[in-house]
């Protein structure tokens, strides 16, 4: 029953909330539902040392001391040898991988026809890659252990990154180059691409969650409790919802709530139904599954910006206020943004599995 309730209250606000700001302040909605989505009619604001120094700052003071403890248990480890040797299928993803790798940065002529789709083979080669190294780690993986939940997660992954696809035409943080499609082709190989995003990241944070520092040293002692979860959780859901409401009319401002408010609005109404999640950081096993999300996201973060940059089909950046500073096209400060997207993939792989688990 919450479930039901759940569904479409997350429906109006992540998808409503936005178009209905735009509509509110009377202004033209159609253009900001333009597919597929070329025209670029946001005029940014330029650099700010001033932001950049503060969002530098609030990053810095989340980040430094995740760091140290990350430091702490990595100092206080000794790794375990692997359990498995690589397993033959990963050899076939390595090989693969660095074929669609030189095939993605080249312009040969006797591959110019795949050389415009390489982003899926790419990324289900590092997925395959990925995996092996989990296996040889652990003795699992996704793949081995959870095939069904593997296979869902690539159909999960095209529909929540949709979300984000719909979201950016209210701030247009990043647009793509090269893709003159039609309307049904650009929606089909577009969730193609996206559907590797779950599969990847949470595919990585397997791999992570094998390594000892990890998975039995690292911990965090919170100074603080939190009494009173419900109040705390409506006046998050609160922000986020006005966040949402107003991106559109104030995007220079408020596109950091392109990341954050779908996890805000999330775990807001998992605490407020009473139910679990994976902020719960008092639990020792939920700290240890948010940090390697993080990091998972971080570490897919840097691939696909890398393999981006020298492609033919291309994403690029142009972020109000700190757009500057860049390492491949992605603004230096935007890589942070991968942190709470990786917490992000990470509760949406959770609510898939429940969906497995309870049929």
């Amino acid at each position: 029953m919450k479930q039901i309730v759940k569904i479409p209250i997350l429906t109006a606000v992540l998808v409503g909330l936005p178009a209905l700001g735009i509509i509110c302040f009377d202004q033209d909605l159609t253009i900001y539902l333009e597919f597929p989505p070329v025209t670029q009619f946001i005029v940014k604001a330029g650099f700010s040392i001033t932001a950049f120094i503060f969002f530098s700052v609030l990053i810095a003071l989340t980040v430094v001391p995740l760091g140290y403890q990350c430091f702490k248990a990595y100092r206080n480890s000794a790794e375990s040898p692997a359990k498995q040797q690589f397993p033959w299928w990963g050899y076939l993803g390595l090989l693969l991988l660095l074929f669609f790798w030189i095939v993605a940065w080249n312009r040969f002529t006797w591959a110019a026809f795949i050389q415009e789709h390489t982003f899926f083979p790419l990324w289900f080669s590092y997925i395959i890659v990925i995996n092996a190294l989990a296996q040889r780690k652990r003795g699992h993986c996704l793949i081995t252990r959870e095939p069904k939940y593997f296979i869902l997660l690539f159909l999960g992954s095209a529909c929540f990154w949709w979300f984000f696809e719909y979201l950016n035409r209210f701030v247009q943080n990043w647009d793509y180059s090269g893709t003159q499609y039609s309307s049904l082709k650009y929606f089909l190989l577009a969730s193609l691409a996206f559907s590797t995003v779950l599969p990847a990241v949470l595919s990585t944070m397997e791999y992570l969650l094998g390594y000892k520092w990890l998975n039995e040293t690292f911990r965090i002692t919170f100074p603080f409790t939190i009494t009173r979860p419900k109040r705390v959780a409506f006046g998050a859901l609160l922000l986020s919802m006005s966040s949402l409401f107003l991106i559109g009319i104030y995007p220079d401002y408020l596109f950091p709530f392109l990341w954050v408010s779908p996890l805000i609005v999330i775990i807001s109404l998992n605490t407020i139904f009473g139910e679990t999640h994976v902020l719960y950081l008092k639990s020792v096993d939920n700290q240890r599954k948010v940090l390697a999300a993080m990091l998972a996201a971080l570490i897919c973060g840097f691939f696909w910006e890398m393999w981006n940059y020298w492609s033919l089909i291309q994403w690029h950046y142009e972020i109000p206020l700190v757009n500057r500073y860049h390492l491949f096209e992605m603004p230096i400060l935007g890589y942070s943004g991968y942190l709470p997207f990786g917490i992000e993939c990470l509760v949406i792989g959770d609510s898939l599995r429940s969906m497995l688990t309870r049929r």
